[in-house]
């Protein structure tokens, strides 16, 4: 399912070089969106519009954002603790 949104994503031209790159990643995230908005099948999300794709992706870069907000804090605190050692 969520891989059909990848490609929708890609057709319309809506995803950065980044974000084709990181493809697994856009999967995990869209399918996490997709699951939350109780899209289910491949022929609902050939029929979502494009600004509703467009939402879709907004969605997917925010949890993207708040994973690595979290990934960096906890990075971050990791390099304190071996300054304290």
């Amino acid at each position: 399912m969520s891989e059909f949104a990848f490609t929708r994503f890609l057709s319309l031209s809506l995803l950065t070089e980044e974000e084709k790159e990181n493809k697994n990643e856009i999967l995990e995230f869209t399918e996490q969106v997709l699951d939350a908005k109780g899209i289910e099948c491949d022929s609902k999300i050939s029929k979502v519009s494009e600004e509703k794709l467009k939402e879709i992706l907004e969605e997917v870069r925010k949890l993207r954002k708040k994973k690595r907000k979290n990934y960096d804090e906890y990075e971050s605190a990791i390099a304190v603790e071996e300054v304290k050692e």
